[in-house]
Order: structure tokens, then sequence, then C-alpha cells
């Protein structure tokens, strides 16, 4: 019998949920993380993905009716901001397709030192203001007048601030604000396609992946504030104000995931861990300055009812017995170059697992190479339920015909006797 669109959604979230909750579904859920796969697949440059709204979401329904995964990876996370509003607001944080790099690639982020060593005081006594009239003025450039902005705190004093209210007044600052009205209607315009994109997988029976992300405290720091050597220095130069600005991001970070989560009723929170990997910190390090605070954020969503779901990129074999301390079966640990079969014999009683099959043998690989891996993971990391199938990472580049073999072998093969 064909079942409705409503049958397959409560089916495929079934399956999904009885992994995260360690439970054995009907079968190993299969759920490719497509990135700018998308695109290519549908024939359309990851250029076009950021300035076409239009040839973006054919190219993820076309994707999405042609493999028919358990759980859809949200296009919103794909691309973050379209290309429009990058231009109109000079962003300076990342190169995207057509904009400092080929239109056929995925974006570049470019790290800086966009907090000086010597500004720890200033963020940590007052991150608003530090925010406002100095960070972002660093990766906008149409936000630079806002240094020109006095105190925010001085606002507290109410009817006596009109030295605020005049400095808007300025011209720099008013075109600023102009130009963020003009680039805030491009951004609803696009959140609107999106939006209007999601409901419509929705009703063709399609769960998503997740609406809200969430950083790890440490990479916040490390990725958008230090930088990977101004962190790497801090740790042993100031490794006290480290510590402080990742507590002091902390509940920034958990107010960030809990508030889209719970405003989509998607109960999963993407959570990509960057600089706490092997080569780029030793354990004792992990244990001192990354972990303390993740624990934290992960506890902290799922106390309010969330699902963290882990992208763990690099290799991170050696933290696996330290990141089993989290409440069981109620997270989502997705490995990309840690050792999956060590993690099932760590976690197995812990934390579902998703990822395993390689980047680089779906785009190099053929589809009997793609099956016999599967097997393995079905086999092996499968065993007992709470296993997801995926790639390592966000898919860009992948034969058609890999990714197909991945979803059909595991729906084939990936049943529960």
């Amino acid at each position: 019998m064909v079942k409705t669109p409503e049958e397959s959604f409560n089916e495929r979230t079934k399956r999904v949920e009885d992994a995260v909750q360690l439970k054995v579904p009907d079968r190993v859920p299969v759920a490719p993380t497509f990135g700018f796969f998308y695109a290519k697949y549908a024939g359309i440059t990851p250029e076009e993905a950021y300035y076409d709204y239009d040839k973006w979401t054919m190219a993820v329904r076309k994707t999405v009716m042609d493999f028919e995964p358990d759980m859809v990876n949200n296009p919103r996370l794909v691309i973050l901001a379209p290309g429009p509003m990058l231009d109109m607001v000079d962003f300076k944080q990342i190169k995207w397709p057509g904009h400092g790099i080929s239109g056929n690639h995925s974006f570049q982020f470019v790290e800086g030192e966009y907090m000086k060593a010597e500004e720890y005081d200033a963020f940590l006594d007052d991150p608003s203001d530090f925010i406002v009239r100095t960070y972002l003025p660093r990766i906008y450039g149409v936000l630079e007048p806002l240094k020109m902005l006095p105190p925010l705190r001085s606002m507290m004093a109410g009817y006596v601030t009109a030295h605020l209210i005049s400095a808007l007044a300025r011209p720099e600052i008013a075109g600023a604000i102009d130009t963020l009205a003009r680039a805030g209607a491009e951004s609803l315009k696009w959140r609107t396609t999106v939006d209007s994109l999601e409901k419509e997988l929705t009703r063709m029976g399609f769960p998503l992946s997740s609406h809200s992300a969430a950083a790890a405290p440490f990479d916040v720091i490390a990725d958008y504030l230090r930088g990977t050597r101004g962190a790497m220095l801090d740790m042993y130069r100031r490794p006290d104000k480290l510590i402080k600005a990742a507590e002091k991001v902390l509940p920034m970070q958990l107010e960030a995931g809990a508030f889209i989560a719970r405003r989509s009723g998607n109960p999963r929170v993407f959570i990509p861990l960057h600089k706490g990997a092997e080569g780029f910190m030793s354990l004792e390090q992990f244990k001192t300055f990354f972990w303390p605070t993740l624990r934290q954020l992960i506890v902290g969503l799922i106390d309010e009812g969330f699902t963290p779901w882990l992208l763990v990129e690099a290799d991170y074999t050696s933290r696996l017995e330290i990141m089993a301390d989290i409440p069981k079966g109620k997270a989502i640990y997705h490995f990309e170059k840690t050792d999956i079969f060590r993690a099932k014999e760590i976690l197995r009683d812990t934390v579902c697992i998703r990822g395993g099959v390689p980047n680089s043998l779906l785009w190099t690989g053929t589809p009997e190479d793609v099956r016999d891996y599967c097997q393995r993971l079905i086999d092996v990391v499968g065993k007992g339920g709470g296993y997801i199938m995926d790639a390592g990472a966000l898919i860009d580049e992948a034969k058609p015909e890999n990714v197909k073999a991945m979803i059909d072998f595991t729906k084939e093969y990936g049943t529960y006797g």
C-alpha cells in the first residue's frame, strides 16, 4: 500500500528518534548531510544557489525527491545568508561563491584577530557594547561607523541620552542604518522562500535535520574573535581570561540554540566542533579549555528538551571517553575522522552515532566500494541500534550513483530482524 506523506513523515521521524534514544528502529536511518551537493546534482552552481533563490529551492526539491532520505539537511544550514545581503553589508568573515572565490566552490571562512588580546577585559566587562561598537565594525564594512557610537551602557541614563540619539543622525551612521534596512529586506525575502521550502518538504513527508545552531563556547572565541593562532597563544599566555571568555559565551550560545529550536518545533540543535580536535590542542588542554563549557552547553540544551547534534569534525578519537559524560540517549555525535568503530565501543550505551562514510569514498569510489563500506558500518556500528548512516561531513562533491548506493543499500540491508 502507498503511504501518505503524513504517514511517511511519522515513520521517518520515529526511525530517527528511536536511533537517537538508543532504541532499535525498524532499520538504520539514512540521512546524508547534503551541502552544495544539492546545487551540483541539480545542475546549478553554488553561486547561483547564493543569488537565485528559485534555482536553489528547485535544486533542494529535486535532490530530496530523487534520493528520498530519512531526514533532510535543512537548506538554511547550507546557505546561512544569501549573496545579495552579504554584498550589501560588505561581510568580511567569509568568501562566498562569486565573491572572493570561484562560483563553483563552497564558501570559505576568513579567520582574523577580530578581538585583540588586550581587548579581553572590554569583552568580559560588557559583551554587548564590545560586539556593537568594536566587533561588528570589523566584520561588516557597512557597520564601520558604529565605532563612533558612545558606550551603549550610557542608555541607562534614560531621557538624558540625547548624545546617543543624536549620534544616529550622523551621515555615516544614518547611511549604515539605511543599508541595514535594505539588507534586512533582502534577507527577509530569502527567509520567506526558505520557510516555504521547509514547509513543502514537511508536507512531502520528510523531517528536517535542524532549524537551529549553536557553537562550542571555545570555538566562538577561537573562530570568530581571536582566531586559531590567537586562541592557541592564549592557552599559554592568558589561560584564565580565555576560560572566562568561554564561560561568558556559554549562556549566549545556549540561548541562541534554544530560541530557534523552541520557535521552530524542531528539537535538534546543530553544533559543529572545530578547535577541540587532535592536532589543535592536547588532551589535557581539551579537558581544561574545550570540554567543560561544551558539556554545559550540551546538558543545558538537553535539560530544555532539545537534542544536540554535534558534527565532530576532524579526529576526536582520544577524547571519546571524556565525551561520554553526557545524559544517555539524548544527543547525536556525527563523526568525520574519528575512529567510528572505536566510538561504538565506548559510546554504544550513551549517544547516537552518525556518519562514518568517508566523503572521499563518495567522490572517488565506486557504488560497490560504497556498499561494502556501508555493510561494515551497519554490521558493527549499527548493531543494537543507535546509529544513523551518513557521510563523515557535509557533502559537496560526490558521485550521484555513490550517494544513491549508500541510501539504497542502507534501506535494503539495514533492517533489524
